[in-house]
């Protein structure tokens, strides 16, 4: 490159891998994501770090596991010792971070970052390091007042807030996506290339409320689904999996009665307008850096902090080790290297964002980060062929549920836990995770041979989990 690129991170929360075109699906209205990965490094079979929001941010941002930096589940804020991406790259950088943080002091410029524009505000309020910043509210909420809405709530000092639900029925142009998209077009036309910039754009959705402008665009009764959708987890599954079944077949779903299949499906139809609403979204934001001229010396990553259950297992949202949970849509369009989509083969973590895009924009690649980097990868120097990919669970307030997952190269997964029976899936054959094989006898050596990676890989990271032996 003849001067420093930008880098344009655009991610969502709570998005599964196979709501893309890329990931085979060919039914949810996405035509500027899709198009996007039509030019982009696609990574086939991509992994959260952990299946839940603060973990797996900070570790997006930071390329440190969830038991490195310290933020090991939601609502602990990332420790400011810990650097991000923004406080990695030269000072000739012009840093900014449009929308969902959730690593503390929500409304607050931080990190290296000239610019904010934040979309949350009212249920992190609690968690705020200084009482003056509970005077502040996100740049979202002066948005609506400024457009003539009032708040619906309050937060538990009786400061007025709008709620999720509320901000979630409204029309699409004062939706958080739409907003996130506006703001950022506007961003992205000011550059004229003098200075490189990293610009983060973090949408809320589909995260829940499962509800939103395109609520009616898709019909229940037509989605397609799979063997696992409302399949409860079998006898021989750990006890977590089936006491998550059991709680949203009998107690629903934030709010929504799931008695019926048509329930599920009617969430599920829901999810997939919020994805062609956060589309809708990206199409200015891609518009906007093709008119500012800056498109073709821009890495876009386009990615999720990690999936969601929509009634595969009978179970809802994220937080479980299945692979519609941990999986998520990840690829980065590199102009200089390819104008086509490159699927890439193999299984990666998320990991290894952090120490590749620091190698693709010539800054240097830090010596505590976990990952990798796959430039190799994206040159076609190296493959994935012989890659695992781990992901964690921690529970701080209940030591029993702490695990450690393997998905192998070779397509088997194994779930270990000192405190709850353990599973191993062969996703070659059982792709949707029905089948737990830990008790096969014939299957001790490769449980053996899968455990002592995991073990292995804790060793070199730091990772003090208690696991069985």
């Amino acid at each position: 490159m003849s001067k420093k690129p930008n880098l344009l991170i655009l991610w969502t929360d709570q998005q599964r891998a196979d709501t893309l075109a890329c990931y085979g699906n060919d039914y949810i209205e996405a035509p500027n994501i899709n198009g996007l990965a039509e030019s982009s490094f696609v990574f086939e079979n991509a992994y959260c770090c952990q299946p839940v929001c603060t973990p797996s941010r900070a570790s997006i941002l930071s390329g440190l596991w969830p038991h490195t930096h310290g933020s090991v589940t939601n609502n602990i804020p990332l420790d400011s010792k810990v650097k991000t991406v923004s406080e990695m790259v030269d000072d000739e950088y012009y840093c900014a971070y449009y929308g969902k943080w959730h690593l503390g002091d929500e409304v607050v410029a931080q990190r290296n970052c000239q610019e904010w524009i934040s979309i949350e505000d009212g249920i992190y309020r609690p968690h705020y390091s200084k009482p003056e910043y509970l005077e502040l509210r996100s740049s979202y909420h002066h948005f609506l007042v400024n457009n003539g809405f009032s708040p619906d709530d309050k937060d538990e000092n009786g400061s007025p807030v709008f709620s999720r639900h509320f901000t979630a029925a409204l029309a699409e142009p004062y939706t958080k996506a739409a907003f996130l998209g506006d703001v950022s077009a506007q961003f992205l036309r000011r550059q004229d290339g003098e200075r490189p910039f990293l610009l983060n754009v973090n949408f809320l959705e589909p995260h829940p409320p499962v509800f939103g402008p395109f609520n009616n665009l898709y019909n229940p009764n037509d989605l397609p689904v799979g063997s696992a959708f409302l399949q409860p987890p079998s006898s021989d599954a750990s006890e977590r999996n089936r006491l998550d079944s059991e709680g949203y077949v009998n107690g629903g779903f934030k709010n929504y009665p799931l008695n019926t299949e048509w329930d599920w499906r009617r969430l599920r139809a829901n999810y997939c307008g919020l994805v062609t609403l956060v589309d809708k979204a990206v199409g200015k934001i891609i518009s906007a850096l093709e008119e500012s001229g800056q498109l073709d010396n821009t890495i876009i990553v386009y990615t999720s902090d990690h999936g969601e259950m929509m009634g595969d297992h009978a179970q809802m949202g994220k937080g479980v080790l299945y692979e519609e949970s941990t999986r998520i849509p990840f690829f980065i369009r590199v102009p200089w290297l390819s104008d086509e989509q490159n699927l890439i083969e193999g299984r990666v973590s998320q990991i290894d964002l952090i120490p590749t895009l620091l190698d693709l924009m010539g800054q240097p690649v830090e010596n505590h980060l976990q990952g990798q980097s796959l430039l190799p990868v994206l040159q076609g120097k190296r493959t994935l062929k012989d890659n695992d990919v781990i992901v964690e669970w921690n529970q701080p307030d209940n030591k029993e549920q702490q695990w450690r997952t393997i998905i192998s190269s070779d397509g088997w997964k194994l779930n270990l836990c000192a405190h709850d029976q353990c599973e191993l899936y062969d996703l070659n054959s059982d792709s949707c995770e029905l089948t737990n094989r830990f008790n096969d006898e014939s299957q001790l050596t490769r449980i053996a041979d899968l455990a002592e990676r995991i073990k292995s890989w804790q060793a070199n990271t730091g990772d003090t989990v208690t696991l069985p032996s």
